[in-house]
């Protein structure tokens, strides 16, 4: 499915609305996550694997990552041709392994454990997928200790999102 759409903000991630209708169109009577591929103004080449996120009103949210809006050479405001497709090949569950430092401090933390065990599949599959986009040992170092400070009831910042 074809359409255009404005580039809008919400909180400080980009996204294109995707109706009600067109929703339907792409999947019919779908009320969670629609795995889709995606391409905006025809990039990228191959369209990127995404996940559109129920608004509440029968709407989703396509979210734009900073990858899909660079290769399109878009940003927030641009009106934008996307295309968007279910994706046949999703299949559920983490698509990335947990790292083996994270999965034996989740062990050590019965608290953090439960937590993550508590979590929504799609947000321990989010978190899984961005430790392992972490290009250094330090950041995925950082970032498992901030993982395991918001699992275990810290109000601090982790993802782009605000925890607890």
């Amino acid at each position: 499915m074809k359409f255009m759409a404005r580039i809008e903000l919400r909180g400080i991630n980009p996204y294109v609305l995707v109706s009600e209708a067109r929703a339907q169109q792409i999947r019919p009577d779908w009320k969670r996550p629609i795995p889709v591929t995606v391409q905006v103004n025809g990039q990228p080449e191959p369209p990127a694997r995404v996940n559109m996120m129920p608004a509440g009103d029968g709407s989703f949210l396509l979210y734009l990552d900073g990858s899909i809006r660079k290769v399109s050479g878009t940003t927030v405001g641009d009106t934008v041709e996307v295309t968007a497709a279910f994706d046949d090949d999703y299949r559920g569950g983490p698509a990335h392994a947990m790292p083996a430092e994270f999965a034996a401090r989740l062990d050590a933390d019965p608290v953090a454990k439960a937590r993550w065990d508590q979590l929504a599949p799609s947000l321990q599959k989010e978190i899984l997928r961005y430790f392992a986009r972490l290009r250094s040992d330090a950041a995925r170092a950082r970032n498992i200790d901030q993982a395991l400070n918001v699992l275990n009831g810290a109000k601090e910042r982790f993802m782009a999102r605000t925890w607890n």
